[in-house]
């Protein structure tokens, strides 16, 4: 019944991954099911569920991971783990295109790692998926040896990245003899993991855990009830937090971790069935988010680091402390000078990060400069301001591609330094650059960058509102590579950024591209309420993470499609690409 294809795909880097397409060219829709297979293995030993599910009205699809099967890279290891998140992304976008499948009509069924990459793929990406089938998630391995995690990242810090061997024998992993000589056979099994891999796929776990409430797909939980490789209490948590009505959570009494593998795993494999039946069995419904800013968890979430803590409490003596420190340490460091002076979510203070050195003329200021420098968020945004480079250089390509001139538009630049080291990396310069910016201070900045460059002739730096939709849909020219960064993650209000994304979609040109960030998690989201002030008249600097699901929503309803996004490894920043429809 089925044709089964072994293909090729490049990712996001360019790299050319192995995956398997088994093919019913009868069935009368074009639906697919993706199957991810779990740590050291590869897609050969999850084809024996194409069968076993029975579901012939389905593609399937089956992704070797870099680093394993025949997909290239050093066994067991990948540049990150969020770039085996990111081969997934750019894997649905080959099987959208090449199979005219689309995401509406996807199911993903992962085990163990590969459930942790489909559970951080749909909470980062937040595709348009039907149904999430995860069985024993790795979302936290069994490390029999004591603090292993901590001393693998102390060590890790010392001598770079390195292998370890994996303790688990195939008579751990399943009761099925015939299935664990075969592994133990298998040439193509590599039994080593890298420590970035392993530390990669901890933290991301640790996060989408933390942070289920924003995954908004119905989803399958499949514990193994006998499982000496993960733990179960993180599957239990990632469940109970997990927003999307539809969810079920099983434990299979007595698994070994291999689940999909077991002796009994017609146990397991008629619940996925039914799942996927189910979900299929309905339309598609996309989750209702434009009023995420006024009710829901984030709302509730912003709300409480917006209140006041109780007076002379210890919670309110340890903040006090803080900020006091962070005043006193301006008087040295430059880098809190400019926070304190600016706010600390300022263009000033952007740009100070963007420089990325040490700019204090003390040497304690210097010392503080650095450990500031090297905080997790500001590594986070730096890393955001290469994925915009590296996006804006890949979609105007595409215009020029199609002979098209670029005009860009920035329409919030600060001082501009990140969107004018963007241009200068074109290997053809655009026809025009509009930056603007609200404060008097950054359009001074960035009139003095783009005189410094020399691209008086390309570049103009006015000032702005970002948020007047009539102000912005009266600019010209119109653009057709629009970008808004580091924006919209300091409004809470959906109303706002309503209107700018209605006066962006007046602004550009049909068929132009609008390059958008989002912050959709952030580990130090109380400190920087408690202790940080903004740029608005000093003002607590509280921020309401919207995920990446709300964000997309909002850009949709403005008229745009988004086609393309990344997002740094620490899982906090995303940059976008969307389409005017």
């Amino acid at each position: 019944m089925y044709n089964n294809t072994q293909q090729y795909f490049n990712s996001h880097d360019g790299a050319s991954l192995f995956y398997q397409a088994w093919r019913n060219h009868k069935q009368p829709v074009k639906q697919a099911i993706i199957l991810l297979h779990r740590g050291h293995e590869h897609s050969g030993r999850m084809s024996h569920l194409v069968n076993e599910l029975d579901l012939p009205d389905y593609d399937f699809f089956a992704l070797d991971a870099r680093g394993h099967g025949k997909s290239p890279g050093q066994r067991g290891d990948a540049p990150s783990f969020s770039a085996c998140v990111q081969d997934l992304q750019y894997f649905v976008q080959h099987i959208q295109k090449k199979y005219a499948i689309s995401s509406e009509n996807i199911a993903v069924i992962g085990q163990s790692v590969g459930a942790v990459i489909a559970a951080t793929w749909v909470h980062d990406y937040a595709p348009k998926l039907r149904a999430l089938c995860l069985a024993s998630p790795a979302f936290e391995i069994k490390l029999y040896v004591p603090f292993a995690k901590s001393g693998l990242n102390l060590l890790s810090q010392v001598r770079g990245n390195f292998f370890i061997q994996s303790y688990v024998k195939a008579k751990m992993l399943t009761h099925d003899e015939e299935r664990a000589k075969s592994y133990e056979r298998d040439p193509l099994i590599a039994k080593a993991i890298s420590v970035r891999m392993l530390l990669g796929l901890s933290a991301a776990a640790e996060r989408v855990v933390d942070d289920a409430k924003n995954i908004y797909v119905p989803t399958q939980v499949l514990c193994s009830g006998s499982d000496f490789v993960v733990e179960q209490q993180p599957q239990r948590q990632f469940y109970a937090r997990l927003a999307h009505p539809q969810k079920e959570f099983h434990v299979l009494e007595g698994f070994f971790h291999d689940t999909l593998g077991e002796k009994n795993r017609e146990l397991a494999i008629a619940k996925i069935r039914r799942f996927i039946q189910q979900c299929f069995a309905q339309p598609y419904q996309a989750p209702q988010l434009l009023n995420a800013d006024k009710i829901g968890a984030s709302c509730a979430q912003a709300e409480r680091l917006s209140t006041d803590l109780p007076k002379h409490s210890v919670k309110d003596w340890f903040w006090k402390l803080t900020k006091g420190n962070l005043k006193l340490g301006s008087r040295w460091s430059e880098a809190l000078k400019i926070g304190e002076d600016t706010g600390y979510d300022s263009g000033s203070t952007l740009d100070f990060v963007y420089r990325n050195q040490t700019e204090s003329q003390h040497l304690l200021g210097k010392v503080i400069d650095h450990q500031y420098l090297n905080a997790i968020g500001w590594k986070g945004i730096r890393v955001r301001k290469q994925h915009i480079e590296q996006l804006l250089a890949k979609y105007a390509k595409r215009l020029q591609d199609d002979q098209q001139s670029v005009k860009i538009l920035d329409i919030a630049a600060g001082h501009g330094r990140y969107i004018l080291d963007a241009i200068a990396q074109l290997k053809t310069p655009p026809s025009s650059a509009l930056l603007r910016d609200y404060s008097d201070l950054n359009v001074a900045a960035g009139e003095l960058l783009i005189e410094q460059r020399g691209l008086e002739k390309i570049a103009k730096f006015e000032l702005g509102d970002a948020f007047n939709r009539d102000e912005l849909a009266a600019i010209e020219p119109k653009a057709n590579l629009a970008v808004v960064s580091g924006l919209y993650e300091l409004f809470a209000d959906n109303d706002a950024l309503r209107q700018s994304l209605q006066g962006l979609n007046l602004a550009m040109e049909q068929g132009g591209y609008l390059i958008y960030t989002g912050q959709i998690w952030h580990p130090q989201q109380e400190f920087i309420a408690r202790a940080l002030t903004s740029h608005r008249e000093g003002q607590a600097w509280v921020m309401r993470l919207r995920s990446q699901a709300e964000m997309d929503a909002l850009v949709e309803q403005a008229g745009f499609s988004k086609v393309d996004q990344c997002i740094d490894e620490f899982g906090i920043f995303t940059v976008s690409v969307a389409k005017k429809l």
